[in-house]
C-alpha cells in the first residue's frame, strides 16, 4: 500500500461497505492482523509439540525478528506487546508492568486439558495503548470564517468564539452535542473519538490516570468490538487454544461444533466438506454444524412467541446473541422477562452431542468473543468445554501445516445436517426471519411483525422504543455485531462478502424450514434441567 487514501464516508450502504473493506486493508498493512495470527499459530504449535514450555521465551523474537521495529518506535516495545498477547492467547493473565516476571510464568499450570482462563476476558495492554484523544470536536483549517457563524449561533453553551476570522471551540465549555458539526456548510468541524470507545455500544471504555483506555467491566458484555477497532493492537481477548490441543492430545473424543458463520471465512476453495476433513487433521474426532442447534432454537423461540405474545408479554426478543441478551438484562432489567428463555444454538448443539456421548469434549468454533463468556456460565460450562474463534482455528491449521487451500475432493466429509433457516442465523435478520417462518407454519393466519437491530448502539435504541410500547406484538432480534455473527471479533472475511457466502450456503441446504430438522424429536429432552 504505497499511498495514503482518504475516504469521506456518507450514510449510504455502498460507501459504508467500501469503508469497512478499506479499514481491513489498512489493518492488514499495519500488521495488526498478521501479528495476532502469528501469536495464535505459535501458541498452537507450542501445544502440539509439547516438551519444555520455557521455550515460550523465544517466541517474541521469532514473531518480531531483527533489531528494527516494523510498526513501533522500538523493537523492544513490539516484543513486549507480543509477550502479553502470547500470555492472553494461552489464557494467562497480563503481567504487572512494575514487576519482573518471565513470559512463561504460569504456563505449566495452564497446560491442562480443560477450560482455563482467569477473568477478565477482554484485556487492554496498557503500554500498547496510544492514549488516543477522548471525544471532542475540532475545527480544522477548512473553516472559511462564514459571515453568519452558524456554528457559534447553534452552540447552547457559548463554547465557540471567532478568532482571526476562524471558529474555535472551548472544550471546557463544550457538551459534545455536535450541533456545530451538523450546521457547518464546509464540514470543517470534526468529531474526534477514540476508536475503541466509538465501537463500544455499552460506553464501557473510559480512561486511566495516564489517559489510556480502561474497561469498566461492570458495563462490558465482551462483544469484542473494541479489540477489532483498536488501530494499535492494544486490546485482546483470552483464548483456550492451548488447553483444547492438550485435550486432543489426551486421546479423548473432542467434537468440534462449528457456527454457521464459518462459511466463506477460510477462502472460497474450502467447502464445508473439506473443512470437516481439515479439522480432523487437527485431531478433532468429529465436526458438527451448529445450524442444527439453530434449527432447534428456532422451533423453541417460535413456541415461546406463540405461548406468550401478546397475552403474557408485549413482545418477545430472541436470545441467541449473548452480547445482545446480556446488554438487554444489564440496561433494561425490567425487560429481562421479554428475552426468550430458549437455549442458544451453541448450547443445544453441545447438549445434542453430549447426549450421544456424555464423555466427549465439546469445542465451539465461531466468530464471537462473547461466546467465551457464555460458555463459562454455571448452567453451560458442563456442556461446552472450549470456545475458539475462526482466527484461533486458523492458527491451529497453520501450526499443523494443514493446506486448507488444496484439499482433494476425495477427502471431503459431508456436513449437511443443518437447514437453510439454521444457517441463516449468521447474518442480521436471519434469526427473526427463521422464527417468523416457523410461527407462520404453526399459525398460518397470524401476522408476525419483526424489528431487528445490529450493533449494540442500535440494539439499545430498539429496546428503548420497545420499552415505550412502540413494538407491542413484535418479534425483536438483536445482534451485538454490525452485520450479525459474520462481523464478529473472531472473523476473517469482509462482512459483505461473508453475507453473500452465507446466502449461498443457505440455498445449498436440502431442507429450508427449521422444523424439518431430523433432530426435532430430541428438543424436549435437550431442554430438560436434568442435563445441567
Amino acid at each position: 500500500m504505497g499511498q495514503v487514501k482518504r475516504i469521506y464516508v456518507e450514510k449510504k450502504a455502498p460507501y459504508a461497505v467500501r469503508a469497512k473493506e478499506l479499514k481491513e486493508e489498512v489493518r492488514q498493512y499495519l500488521g495488526i492482523t498478521d501479528m495476532r495470527r502469528k501469536v495464535f499459530t505459535e501458541v498452537a504449535r507450542l501445544a502440539y509439540e509439547g516438551g519444555d514450555y520455557s521455550r515460550m521465551e523465544d517466541l517474541p523474537y521469532k514473531i518480531c525478528p531483527g533489531d528494527v521495529a516494523a510498526h513501533r518506535e522500538s523493537i523492544f516495545l513490539e516484543r513486549a506487546i507480543v509477550e502479553e498477547r502470547l500470555r492472553l492467547a494461552m489464557g494467562l493473565p497480563l503481567r504487572s508492568v512494575s514487576e519482573h516476571a518471565p513470559v512463561s510464568k504460569g504456563v505449566n499450570e495452564s497446560a491442562i486439558a480443560e477450560k482455563y482462563y482467569d477473568p477478565p476476558l477482554i484485556n487492554i495492554i496498557s503500554f500498547a495503548c496510544n492514549a488516543c484523544p477522548t471525544l471532542h470536536y475540532h475545527v480544522t483549517d477548512v473553516c472559511q470564517g462564514c459571515f453568519e457563524n452558524p456554528c457559534k449561533e447553534v452552540c447552547p453553551k457559548g463554547a465557540i468564539s471567532i478568532r482571526h476570522g476562524k471558529s474555535q471551540i472551548d472544550n471546557e465549555k463544550c457538551i459534545k452535542c455536535g450541533r456545530c458539526k451538523d450546521v457547518c456548510p464546509y464540514h470543517a468541524i470534526l468529531k474526534v473519538e477514540r476508536p475503541c470507545a466509538r465501537a463500544c455500544g455499552m460506553d464501557a471504555i473510559g480512561s486511566d490516570e495516564h489517559g489510556r483506555a480502561k474497561i469498566d467491566y461492570d458495563k462490558c458484555v465482551s462483544c469484542g468490538m473494541c479489540l477489532v477497532n483498536c488501530p494499535f493492537g492494544a486490546i485482546a481477548d483470552k483464548a483456550q487454544i492451548f488447553q483444547l490441543i492438550h485435550a486432543i492430545k489426551t486421546g479423548k473424543r473432542v467434537v468440534a461444533i462449528v457456527a454457521p458463520a464459518f462459511y466463506g471465512q477460510f477462502g472460497a476453495k474450502l467447502t464445508p466438506e473439506k473443512l470437516t476433513y481439515a479439522m480432523r487433521q487437527l485431531g478433532f474426532s468429529d465436526v458438527v454444524e451448529v445450524a442444527v442447534g439453530a434449527d432447534l432454537c428456532t422451533v423453541e423461540e417460535a413456541k415461546d412467541f406463540i405461548d406468550n405474545v401478546p397475552d403474557k408479554l408485549d413482545f418477545l426478543a430472541t436470545s441467541c446473541c449473548p452480547a445482545w441478551s446480556v446488554m438487554a438484562k444489564k440496561l433494561f432489567p425490567e425487560l429481562a422477562k421479554n428475552i426468550s428463555m430458549a437455549l442458544t444454538p451453541m448450547v443445544l448443539t453441545a447438549r445434542l452431542e453430549k447426549k450421544k456421548d456424555p464423555d466427549c469434549r465439546i469445542a465451539f468454533i465461531g466468530p464471537c468473543s462473547a461466546k467465551k463468556l457464555e460458555a463459562s456460565r454455571r448452567t453451560i460450562r458442563s456442556h461446552v468445554d472450549f470456545v475458539l474463534t475462526f482466527e484461533e482455528l486458523m492458527g491451529m491449521f497453520d501450526a499443523k501445516e494443514v493446506d486448507i487451500e488444496n484439499i482433494p475432493d476425495s477427502e471431503a466429509v459431508p456436513l449437511d445436517k443443518g437447514t437453510g433457516a439454521g444457517r441463516g442465523f449468521a447474518v442480521s435478520g436471519g434469526v427473526a426471519n427463521a422464527v417468523a417462518a416457523e410461527i407462520k407454519r404453526l399459525e398460518p393466519d397470524r401476522d408476525v411483525k419483526i424489528a431487528s437491530a445490529q450493533g449494540l448502539h442500535e440494539c439499545k435504541k430498539l429496546l428503548q422504543l420497545a420499552r415505550a410500547g412502540k413494538y407491542n406484538g413484535y418479534l425483536l432480534e438483536g445482534m451485538g455485531c454490525p452485520g450479525g455473527c459474520v462481523a464478529g471479533a473472531g472473523t476473517m472475511c469482509a462482512v459483505n462478502k461473508a453475507a453473500i457466502a452465507i446466502d449461498r450456503y443457505k440455498k445449498q441446504a436440502d431442507k429450508q424450514l427449521a422444523s424439518e430438522t431430523e433432530y426435532a424429536a430430541d428438543l424436549d429432552v435437550l431442554v430438560k434441567d436434568d442435563l445441567d
